[in-house]
C-alpha cells in the first residue's frame, strides 16, 4: 500500500531549539493514526511541516506525492486541518463563514451545508460566529476540515470543547472518512480516546520519535506485563497456579504475564479451576505505554 504521508530523516530548528530531531514515519490511506506527545514534543511542529506552512532544515516530506512547502503544491485541496485553536471572522455567519473556506478549496458553498447538519449547526448556521460558544466554533472548524472531501486530514486537538455526545459523532465522522480511504492523523493529549480508535501510534518525545507501530506493537516492543485480575468463591488457600508475580498495587489476586502466550496459558488453568468466579484482563494501556517509552528514552536524550 502506497502512504500517502512520508516524513523521512526531518529535522527542524528554531534557533537554539531543536523541535524535530531525525523523525521519520509513513502514513497510509483507510488507517487512523495518534500523534501523542507532551506540550513541546513537536507534534504542532510536524503538521505544519507536513501543511506546507513550513520548511524543514533537513530530511524529506512527501504529501500525496508532492512536497507540501513547494510553490505549487496542488494537492493542497485534498488536505483537510483543525488547528489546536479555531479562530474565524466574528462578522460572518457560520453558513458565510463554510462558503468562505469552501471557495478556498474551489467547491461549490451548497456542497458545504450537508456538513453544518452532521456536526450539529444547522440551527446555527446563519448566526454570526461571534455568538458562538467553544464547542461550536470547534464544530465549525470540523466541518471546514471536512470540506470537499479530504484525502489526508490533520487534526491538532480536536476534540478540545466538544461535549461526549457530539465527540461520538465526531469519530462516527472520522470511521466514515478512513473507511473511505483518507488517512487521518489526529494529535491529542486524550489518550483515552484514541487508545480504542487508533491503527497506528507515534510517540514524540522532546522532537524525537520515541516509539511507533499498533498498540499491539508497542505492548510487545515495551514487555510491559499483563494483568490477570481473578476473583475465586472463597477465601480458601491460593492454588499453586497463582504463585507467579502478582501487582503489590493492585487489591485482590492481579497476576502478572509477561505476553499473550503466558496469558493463555494461565487462562486455560484457571478455566479448569471450579473456584475461579471471574477473570479480567487489562493489557497495558496507551497511557502506561507513552509513560513507558519517554522514560525509556530519557537516559538517552
Amino acid at each position: 500500500m502506497t502512504a500517502t504521508v512520508t516524513v523521512s530523516h526531518v529535522e527542524k530548528r528554531y534557533r537554539a531549539v531543536r523541535a524535530l530531531r531525525d523523525v521519520s514515519f509513513e502514513l497510509l490511506p483507510g488507517r487512523l493514526s495518534a500523534l501523542v506527545g507532551h506540550n513541546g514534543a513537536g507534534k504542532t511542529t510536524l503538521i505544519k511541516l507536513m501543511l506546507g506552512l513550513i520548511r524543514a532544515e533537513h530530511g524529506d516530506i512527501r504529501v500525496l506525492g508532492e512536497d507540501p512547502a513547494a510553490g505549487e503544491f496542488s494537492a493542497r485541496r485534498l488536505l483537510g486541518y483543525l488547528p489546536e485553536n479555531v479562530a474565524f471572522n466574528a462578522a460572518l455567519t457560520g453558513r458565510e463563514t463554510l462558503a468562505f473556506y469552501a471557495r478556498l478549496k474551489q467547491i461549490a458553498p451548497a456542497t458545504a451545508w450537508p456538513l453544518l447538519e452532521r456536526v450539529g449547526l444547522a440551527p446555527a448556521a446563519d448566526r454570526k460566529v461571534g455568538t458562538y460558544s467553544k464547542g461550536m466554533r470547534q464544530r465549525l472548524g470540523l466541518a471546514q476540515a471536512l470540506l470537499g472531501r479530504p484525502r489526508v486530514l490533520l487534526l491538532d486537538e480536536p476534540t478540545t470543547g466538544l461535549d461526549p455526545a457530539l465527540r461520538q459523532t465526531f469519530y462516527e465522522i472520522l470511521d466514515e472518512l478512513r473507511d473511505d480511504g483518507a488517512t487521518v492523523l489526529i494529535s491529542s493529549h486524550a489518550l483515552n480516546e484514541l487508545e480504542d480508535r487508533a491503527e497506528h501510534v507515534l510517540i514524540m518525545n522532546r522532537g524525537v520519535l520515541a516509539a511507533q507501530g499498533t498498540m499491539s506493537e508497542l505492548r510487545k516492543i515495551s514487555q510491559l506485563p499483563i494483568r490477570v485480575a481473578i476473583e475465586l468463591a472463597d477465601s480458601g488457600p491460593v492454588p499453586d497456579w497463582m504463585n507467579g508475580p502478582h501487582d503489590p498495587a493492585a487489591p485482590g489476586h492481579v497476576l502478572l504475564v509477561a505476553d499473550d502466550a503466558q496469558k493463555m496459558m494461565l487462562l486455560r488453568t484457571a478455566a479448569d479451576d471450579p473456584r475461579v468466579r471471574n477473570i479480567e484482563i487489562a493489557a497495558p494501556t496507551l497511557d502506561e505505554l507513552y509513560a513507558h517509552f519517554l522514560n525509556l528514552q530519557e537516559p538517552a536524550a
